[in-house]
């Protein structure tokens, strides 16, 4: 299991993914599509690839808004699957 990332570490690490924001123990990103159904798209996708690192945002959907919270519950912070996920995320809305 990865091991906490120190919050100065974090801020290195965010500039990999600089439209994150960091807050104290998660990174959070809110993206804006055209509709409901272009955000729902991107949901979806985000699905497989959380299932596929076995490591999932918590999600919240308003209608053209996806805002993503990632945070390592298990680990009470950020580590590196955080990260890691939040890159291949942003891949997605490129």
């Amino acid at each position: 299991m990865a091991d906490l990332i120190k919050a100065s570490d974090a801020k290195v690490r965010l500039k990999k993914v600089p439209e994150w924001e960091l807050e104290k123990k998660h990174i959070e990103r809110t993206f804006e599509f055209d509709d409901f159904a272009d955000a729902i798209d991107f949901v979806n996708a985000i699905a497989e690839v959380a299932e596929d690192e076995e490591h999932h945002p918590d999600i919240d959907i308003r209608y053209n808004k996806v805002r993503l919270v990632l945070s390592t519950h298990s680990k009470g912070g950020l580590t590196e699957l955080d990260f890691a996920l939040a890159e291949r995320i942003d891949t997605l809305a490129e």
